[in-house]
Order: C-alpha cells, then sequence, then structure tokens
C-alpha cells in the first residue's frame, strides 16, 4: 500500500502543483481511507489494494486539479488536510 500511496502522490503533485508533496499526500491517503471506508459501510466485500489504487487513481486525474474548488464546498476535507486533529501530515 505505501508504495502506491507514493505513486499516486506524485501522480497528484504533477497534476496540481499549487499543492506541496504533503498535501497531495494527504490528499491521497484522505481519498484512499475514504474510499475503503464507504466501500465497507456500504457492506462491500474488500476487493483488495489494487481496486483502491485504481478508484484513487481515476479521482485523481479526473479531480486533482480542481481541489481548491472542492475544499470551498467541503470544509471537513479542508481542516482535516490543513488544520484539524486528524490531520493526516
Amino acid at each position: 500500500m505505501r508504495e502506491a500511496i507514493e505513486r499516486l502522490t506524485q501522480e497528484l503533485y504533477e497534476k496540481n502543483q499549487s499543492l506541496t508533496l504533503e498535501e497531495a499526500r494527504s490528499w491521497v491517503e484522505l481519498l484512499w481511507e475514504d474510499f475503503e471506508a464507504t466501500r465497507a459501510k456500504a457492506g462491500r466485500s474488500y476487493q483488495g489494494e489494487e481496486v483502491t489504487e485504481k478508484i484513487v487513481r481515476h479521482w485523481v486525474h479526473q479531480y486533482g486539479g480542481k481541489l481548491q474548488e472542492f475544499m470551498k464546498n467541503n470544509p471537513k476535507y479542508q481542516d482535516k488536510i490543513y488544520r484539524g486533529e486528524d490531520k493526516l501530515h
């Protein structure tokens, strides 16, 4: 999983260079955890790291350049990335 997160972090950083590497990693970890938690809450079986990486990669390529817009409408994520107690980095 660590290698997948590193790859995705680099991809997000390249997609949105207004983020620092640390912020990009926080976003990737947050998206990763959110996807896995949502699947589990829905009662879906665990499909493995490869599926999670594929979905997060899709989100990075689809939305990675627009994360600032997303945060404006979802302050919960902004708090987690930048100042919250649950801050990933």
